[in-house]
């Protein structure tokens, strides 16, 4: 029998417990809430999405939501300090409709990237990472500049390793490192030189979601539409979608296309 939402409070109630946060349940929106007692800071899980992937998964599910709702809530909680950290400072890929304020309201930083994708900056803490905000340039007297060029310098530093995989006479490769910022490659340009000069037809990228690249060489029309399933599959399954919609690399520029059944692509227009 399938688990119902006050069956799934109660579980998040028993892994989640601390003398020092809240928690509530709106039951109307289905969203259980943990937040610190002092500042109100949290975090909101939508009991619907959890109880899919308990279906699918079982107490594997809640292990990883209590890791990742745990070390949020510990974050939140701790000041971070840029100066002297800047071998951490990377970039993080993210579609346009992500939040640009946290849920405290404060200013994320953020520098525009393509029509599906924008580049927010995060400080690297290990398991895991904090996004940056202003209030912590303005702390310590950094420019938007200064965060964008330490991170694109960071970003080039971070393994490509890749896997392949031939379809239909088409290439794909895929990065996924697992370390939070595959498809934050996609900002090593140097990297996309090296595909597109190694590449037999067009070049495609896909950032489908956080932990994966996919460059795609296609060498057929098949190929596209091989991509297009693929893309939708990785997005479908992420924990951090991004975008479905694949790019063509061309002249050191991104492009947004849809990908038409039978057909070649047609760019997106912005």
């Amino acid at each position: 029998m399938r688990m119902n939402s006050l069956q799934m409070k109660r579980k998040l109630e028993q892994r989640l417990e601390n003398p020092e946060w809240n928690s509530s349940f709106n039951r109307d929106k289905d969203i259980f809430r943990v937040e610190w007692k002092e500042t109100r800071q949290g975090v909101s899980i939508t009991i619907p999405n959890v109880i899919a992937k308990y279906d699918q998964h079982g107490e594997a599910a809640l292990d990883d939501l209590e890791y990742h709702v745990k070390e949020a809530l510990k974050i939140m909680n701790e000041t971070h300090d840029l100066s002297g950290a800047e071998k951490k400072i990377l970039p993080v890929i993210r579609a346009t409709s992500f939040p640009r304020k946290t849920k405290a309201g404060k200013q994320l930083v953020y520098t525009d990237h393509t029509a599906e994708t924008r580049i927010y900056y995060a400080l690297d803490l290990g398991n895991t990472y904090k996004l940056i905000d202003i209030e912590m340039l303005t702390n310590e007297n950094w420019t938007i500049d200064r965060i964008k060029e330490v991170a694109t310098f960071n970003v080039r530093s971070l393994m490509t390793n890749l896997k392949k995989d031939t379809v239909a006479e088409n290439d794909y490769y895929f990065l996924a490192s697992k370390d939070g910022y595959d498809a934050s490659r996609i900002l090593n340009e140097a990297f996309l030189e090296e595909m597109k000069a190694n590449s037999k037809g067009e070049l495609a990228i896909a950032v489908p979601h956080q932990d994966v690249l996919i460059f795609a060489d296609i060498q057929n029309e098949t190929g596209y539409d091989i991509l297009a399933q693929m893309t939708m599959k990785f997005f479908a399954e992420g924990r951090i979608p991004i975008t479905s919609l694949p790019f063509l690399y061309e002249d050191k520029k991104l492009e947004p296309i849809f990908i038409l059944a039978k057909n070649r692509p047609t760019r997106k227009d912005k």
